[in-house]
């Protein structure tokens, strides 16, 4: 059995989500989002020293790239568009793929399985086990978790390494660990890698 068959999946951890302007623009402590951003850093260093592979996902909002739903939205909402491509806004924040490492982007919409090429990419990797870690967790990590769990993938959060926006964490991880029987663990578990349906001499070994 593979290492391959986990993948750990980073969601949005970009500037226009994760900076301190963010946090204001949410209500939100900057220290919140800067310590997700650090410790989503660290797990994505732990997968690698595991040999579980990382995938990045980004967004990216300009407005020609949204859905009439969606602009109907920000325009009723007064929210202007987030992550424009080439601006600063949507680089990635404290973490940065590396040689080799996919990355798939999402145009103005929640779903990671939505953007080009992801669903393929795990499917070529036989992958049975997705992890997933970013922002925000009742927002696009929950929209990817409810698809992966749908399209017959195991879900773990890493619970450590994300933050919720509009609902309760209690409340939200409660709900996927009903509904799609999400694990809930912290990057530093040892069994955040282990497939969660697998007999431990059927699970990888580390390194």
């Amino acid at each position: 059995m593979s290492a391959a068959r986990t993948v750990l999946a980073v969601v949005d951890l970009q500037r226009d989500f994760c900076s301190p302007e963010a946090a204001a623009r949410h209500g939100l402590d900057p220290a919140l989002l800067e310590g997700v951003a650090v410790r989503t850093a660290d797990a994505v260093d732990r997968a690698r020293s595991a040999g579980v592979e990382v995938v990045f996902v980004r967004f990216v909002g300009d407005e020609d790239r949204q859905g009439a739903s969606w602009r109907h939205r920000d325009l009723a909402r007064g929210k202007p568009p987030k992550c424009l491509e080439g601006s600063p806004g949507a680089a990635f924040h404290r973490v940065a793929p590396g040689p080799g490492e996919r990355v798939f982007t999402k145009y103005a919409c929640f779903d990671a399985f939505l953007s080009e090429g992801f669903e393929d990419h795990l499917r070529a990797r036989a992958t049975a086990h997705l992890v997933l870690a970013g922002v925000y967790a009742d927002v696009c990590v929950d929209s990817t978790a409810r698809t992966a769990f749908q399209k017959g993938l195991h879900v773990t959060v890493a619970a450590d390494c994300t933050t919720t926006l509009h609902v309760s964490a209690p409340d939200l991880f409660g709900f996927m660990e009903r509904v799609y029987g999400a694990r809930l663990l912290p990057r530093t578990d040892p069994g955040l890698w282990s497939h969660p349906a697998l007999a431990p001499e059927q699970q990888p070994c580390p390194g």
